[in-house]
């Protein structure tokens, strides 16, 4: 039986250990591509939210509501296939014969940057709201811009503050990258999933596909402590 757990686990023709790497692969990838979307968005909503524009505080209010009420899964299935059909229905208006179909990966990167997004506005509205209005004061006293104000007075501070919570949202994100093996997306669990009804070792592959999640876990949160030493070192030479 030994024997047998060993050439599934090899490299060899009849092991599985490559389709599993090729799983942690696509896993960090989407991770990774997913990241910076929504860090992005997630800082526009944040500003949003406390603009002086009412309009711009409302739509903030309603995505984040929005994404932040949605199952997860369901959110995933509404990017893979309702903005399927609705591209679709766009391009066959200058073509009827046109066939558009949204790659799994995009589509899993959309999905999961909007649902990191909507979480990571409520990171970067609390960090806002913790900078002291005299901070901004400051910076227009010396006869910085609003634009330099933010990047180099209040970005900064913003960063450090913001960190910790979006440490969190980084390893949610990680584990949530599971669900696109629901559209075809040969993610970690996909392959220990595939793996497992070929060999019938359920129990074998899945414990793989529990440790490789561990161990990018425990690989990140080093990753994230080597972050917020260098922030604060910059902090110190400020």
């Amino acid at each position: 039986m030994e024997s047998s757990i060993w050439t599934l686990l090899s490299w060899g023709p009849e092991g599985w250990s490559r389709s599993i790497a090729y799983g942690v692969f696509t896993t960090v990838s989407l991770a990774l591509a997913t990241l910076p979307i929504g860090l992005f968005i997630g800082f526009l909503i944040a500003l949003a939210k406390q603009s002086s524009e009412p309009s711009l505080r409302l739509a903030g209010n309603i995505y984040t509501t929005i994404f932040r009420g949605l199952p997860e899964l369901l959110t995933l299935f509404l990017v893979f296939y309702g903005a399927q059909l609705g591209i679709q229905q766009v391009a066959r208006m200058f073509d009827p014969n046109a066939a558009i179909e949204i790659n799994s990966f995009v589509a899993g990167m959309v999905a999961l940057g909007v649902m990191f997004s909507s979480y990571a506005s409520e990171v970067f509205l609390s960090a806002f709201r913790a900078i002291p209005a005299g901070q901004y004061e400051g910076g227009y006293s010396i006869g910085l811009t609003k634009g330099q104000t933010m990047r180099l007075v209040v970005l900064p501070q913003l960063i450090r503050i913001a960190l910790p919570g979006l440490s969190n949202l980084w390893l949610i994100l990680l584990k949530d990258t599971a669900l696109v093996s629901v559209i075809g997306l040969s993610d970690i669990l996909r392959q220990a999933t595939i793996a497992s009804r070929v060999t019938k070792e359920s129990f074998l592959f899945f414990g793989v596909a529990c440790l490789a999640y561990l161990v990018l876990a425990i690989i990140s949160s080093f990753g994230i402590r080597a972050v917020e030493r260098a922030v604060g070192e910059t902090e110190m030479h400020r």
